[in-house]
């Protein structure tokens, strides 16, 4: 059992997550945010791989992924820069990004790779689940790491409980239709999503994304889920510096 399994064992309500790209706003910066989160009192957190073609990410997560490219950032430095805070940090660390990035390092290099610097998990969006099955889920299995899965409004019932059974920390569930950051509200059509997937019950619990920015729509997210995750508002908030008191100020005014 890895550190985002013990989370969930341990916390069942208002979890909170968050997102940020590795490399932005400064390609120094990542050791230093995570830092900066924990500290916070974040429970675990998603560190973006940047991505030439982040076709899930709505412009402020693909701005900071081509700034962090820009910056020079790679894989190597990526897993590099987790090495270097590994034994300064306690909190879970997922890696999101896209399973092209994982093919092209080659999947047994980067899954080992994402063992030595103390990551839990990844989110590859585009790994289809069959796929998953049939060609990844020993490898994850064997490195002891879980591959979290997404699901939508247009995500039927059936194909719900293949990824319920499947799967083994939590599902990650997609507010709406629609990329990260393009929404700042829940509407009643979403409430309405939230309801169905919860009375369904399911083994593994719910964490919502997409759309969720402030501490009005994390706590709304948070009676239908196990909680939720951040992204783009905190992208935001760090685009011009990331020090400590900033991202403390932040996390403070969602959890207040």
């Amino acid at each position: 059992m890895n550190k985002l399994q013990k989370l969930f064992n341990t916390k069942k309500k208002d979890i909170l997550s968050i997102y940020f790209t590795a490399g932005f706003p400064k390609l120094d910066t990542t050791g230093e945010i995570i830092k900066g989160l924990e500290k916070s009192g974040v429970d675990f957190i998603e560190v973006g791989m940047p991505f030439s073609d982040p076709m899930a990410d709505g412009p402020t997560i693909q701005e900071s992924s081509e700034k962090a490219l820009v910056n020079g950032m790679n894989l190597d430095i990526y897993f590099r820069d987790l090495e270097e805070i590994k034994t300064q940090v306690d909190i879970p660390l997922i890696a999101m990004g896209y399973v092209n990035q994982m093919i092209r390092y080659g999947s047994d290099r980067f899954l080992q790779a994402c063992v030595d610097v103390g990551i839990s998990g990844l989110i590859l969006p585009d790994l289809p689940l069959k796929v998953y099955e049939e060609e990844y889920k020993k490898k994850f299995d064997h490195y002891g790491l879980v591959n979290v899965f997404l699901i939508t409004p247009q995500t039927s019932d059936e194909r719900i409980k293949e990824i319920d059974a499947i799967s083994n920390s939590f599902i990650y569930m997609v507010s709406s239709a629609s990329t990260t950051g393009s929404k700042s509200d829940i509407d009643n059509s979403q409430l309405e999503y939230f309801e169905r997937v919860k009375s369904m019950n399911l083994n593994n619990p719910l964490i919502i994304g997409f759309g969720i920015s402030n501490k009005e729509t994390f706590s709304q997210a948070c009676e239908y889920a196990s909680g939720a995750i951040i992204g783009s508002a905190f992208v935001k908030a760090i685009s011009k510096e990331s020090n400590y008191e900033q991202i403390s100020s932040f996390i403070s005014k969602i959890k207040s």
